[in-house]
Formats: C-alpha cells, structure tokens, sequence
C-alpha cells in the first residue's frame, strides 16, 4: 500500500553552478506526504541519487540537468524501496539511456530471526534489523545497501540473497509493465 509518484525532468540545460563538463547532473528530490522534506528525506534523496547515478550514462548528455523528483503519495512500509522502483520506473519511461537497471528490495529481520521481504510499517516496529537493496539487472549486483537495527554478517547475507532472488519478480513486472504502456496502440 505504499505509492510513490514520480516525474523526471531533462535532460535539459544546467545552471552554470551545476553544470558538470564531462556529464549530465543527475538532481533527486524527495516530497514527504506532508510537510517539508527534513533529514530522513535528504539522506534517502542521496541514497537514491546515487543509485540513479551508478547506472545512468550521464556522459551521453553532458553539461545537462536531469532532476527527479519523488512525491510520497502514501507510506504503509518499504518506502525506500518503492522510491527506488518508482525512480528506475521514471527513468526507463523517459528513455534515458541505462547501463542496467536496477529495483528496490526491503527486508525485515524478525527478532526470531525469520526474513520478511517488502515489510508493512508495523512489521517493520516490530524488526530487529531493516534492510534495503538496490540491486542491479546486470548480474544481480549490489548498488546500494541501507540497514537499520543490528544483525550479524550471516544474517545480512540471508537477507540480500533473499533480495537478489525477490529482484526477478520485480524486474519482471518491469517487463510487464513496458510490454503493456508500449503495445497499445
């Protein structure tokens, strides 16, 4: 029940302050639902650009502006890994050129141990340990890892492979998802 609206913007001109000469400057701006973006927000759009960073070919557009911005339409859970989705989403939509591409997957640590894979907001108070992956297409590789709470190196380890394999049903509603916007015609 968590949905982020996302909207992509470029490439376009860069104001000379951010312009970068060898390739485009990628902007992630995160809405909460309500309120002004704080801390939590800033550190999420840093995480998120990042990710985007690792797999845009910025160097196809460079001393251009590319800006993403992420509106939280509602939060039961997993929301960082619904931001990532919706960004790889928006930026598949809008045609920039990827070297892959890359979905979010959360995981929750239950203090028995047992792994839950997209947590409700409830499930995730009730964690010991939250885990959220970005994970690339090619490979299944890491791009980014954010954990919260305490595990051991083995746990963390369950936890991204159980990711990696949830990774498949994600990139295949991807496929889905472009199969169907594009065939109707």
């Amino acid at each position: 029940d968590t949905s982020v609206l996302a909207g992509l913007y470029g490439p376009a001109e860069a104001k000379i302050s951010k312009e970068l000469p060898d390739r485009a400057a990628l902007e992630v701006l995160l809405r909460p639902k309500v309120g002004l973006p704080g801390v939590l927000e800033r550190s999420r759009e840093q995480l998120l650009r990042q990710t985007c960073e690792a797999v845009v070919l910025g160097v196809l557009h460079p001393r251009t502006a590319i800006t993403l911005v992420l509106q939280v339409l509602s939060d039961a859970g997993s929301l960082l890994s619904c931001c990532l989705n919706a960004a790889c989403m928006a930026l598949l939509d809008a045609g920039l050129p990827l070297a892959a591409l890359f979905c979010g997957v959360t995981c929750a640590l239950q203090p028995d141990g047992t792994i839950l894979l997209d947590p409700t907001a409830r499930q995730e108070q009730e964690a010991r340990a939250i885990l959220t992956f970005a994970i690339a297409s090619s490979e299944r590789k890491v791009l980014m890892a954010n954990t919260k709470g305490s595990c051991s190196v083995e746990e963390m380890q369950q936890c991204l492979a159980a990711a990696q394999r949830a990774a498949d049903a994600v990139f295949q509603f991807y496929r889905d998802s472009v199969r169907r916007r594009y065939s109707k015609s």
